[in-house]
């Protein structure tokens, strides 16, 4: 049946107010809470967003942690080693450079616990310039206040950007990407056209007897997902399924929740609005923040400035102000009443190269003490 023109006018207009409405969505330009109906816009007082001292470095892919009220920004990645360590003093509104790890790593899974931050698996290069996303399985503790690093018992299973968090005295290790159980060569780098696979690993560390245990696995595997804990349950947010690199994966919504006294799995819920991987998190008064991250498909490579917090409590999520500047990648932390946000980014999938990198600081004031 042959369509009037008034009948493709309308569906016209229909078309264009869906991809206006997703893109006010993405770009965080609106301040809404998702809860079991449409988001709706709330009061504009949540806080406001200021500028930093920059970071002395920049680079794509740092790994961040929090530990003694300080933002430290391990790893990154690109020619040659970098292994650098590098510190934030919000209460002096300082970066600091640190001693070097003993090791060249990306994409790790880093968590602090006890006052000590704990680095696992991660990608290296063979050499300077050679090849990278080789797979590793080490394990290492950082002492902030000595500035030194620690060998620990090596992970069960190598991988590239899974996600750490410590619960209950242990510290829980979850997805990332690696090698297929058959691999005969695990110092093969994978990514791009190597054959691979996310991973649903989960696998437990004791500080106190340095030993590993597997747990329950993930109902979704996945890699460069986000992470946090609330009320000893652990939460896993958003991320990508198939591969490792965000130009051949897919992003997914999903948000799923592990209970480590069960060991149990389950569905958390509400899905994550916008939709990508490669965030940066932190958790603040019962809120999972999720901040930036990127997107990538056939006719569009994007970084995000979105900011977006997820309440177990009530099973809803709040879009904050939008970030100042749109990256993935990001290093975040909460640190009195500032989330803080430094480097990244600013386009997605890795364009633009080192000339993208970003070493911006922001910090969201929130409004309420």
């Amino acid at each position: 049946m042959r369509k009037t023109s008034k009948q493709s006018a309308m569906q016209y207009l229909l078309a264009v107010a869906a991809v206006i409405s997703v893109l006010v969505l993405v770009s965080g330009g609106a301040q809404a809470q998702v809860g079991q109906g449409p988001p709706q816009e709330i009061s504009s007082s949540l806080g406001r967003w200021v500028r930093l001292a920059p970071m002395p470095e920049k680079n794509e892919e740092f790994n961040f942690a929090t530990a003694n009220n300080k933002l430290y920004v391990i790893g990154g990645n690109g020619d040659g080693p970098k292994g650098l360590v590098m510190e934030y003093d919000p209460a002096a509104d300082k970066w600091t450079k640190k001693k070097n790890l003993p090791f060249t790593a990306d994409h790790m899974a880093v968590t602090e616990y006890n006052g000590k931050i704990y680095a696992f698996g991660g990608a290296t290069q063979s050499q300077a310039a050679g090849p990278g996303n080789i797979a590793l399985n080490t394990s290492w503790e950082y002492d902030p206040v000595a500035d030194s690093w620690k060998s620990l018992a090596p992970m069960p299973t190598r991988r590239v950007s899974a996600v750490a968090a410590a619960v209950g005295g242990k510290i829980y290790v979850l997805g990332g990407a690696g090698h297929h159980p058959s691999a005969k060569d695990l110092a093969a780098p994978i990514g791009g056209n190597t054959p691979h696979r996310s991973l649903d690993a989960n696998e437990a560390y004791d500080p106190a007897t340095n030993r590993w245990e597997t747990r329950m696995t993930m109902p979704t595997a996945r890699n460069h997902s986000a992470v946090g804990v609330v009320n000893g349950k652990i939460y896993v947010i958003g991320g990508r399924v198939g591969a490792l690199n965000i130009t051949s994966a897919m992003n997914v919504n999903i948000v799923e929740v592990y209970d480590p006294a069960a060991d149990l799995w389950g569905a958390a819920g509400m899905r994550l609005p916008v939709v990508g991987s490669g965030f940066g998190w932190a958790t603040y008064r019962g809120k999972i923040f999720i901040v930036g991250g990127e997107t990538a498909e056939a006719h569009i490579y994007s970084a995000f400035r979105s900011v977006q917090a997820y309440e177990p409590a009530t099973n809803t999520w709040t879009l904050y102000p939008r970030m100042p500047l749109a990256r993935h990648g990001v290093n975040v932390a909460v640190i009195s009443n500032r989330l803080i946000v430094a480097g990244g980014h600013i386009q997605g999938a890795g364009t633009a190269g080192a000339a993208a990198h970003a070493d911006q600081t922001d910090a969201f004031e929130f409004a309420e003490k």
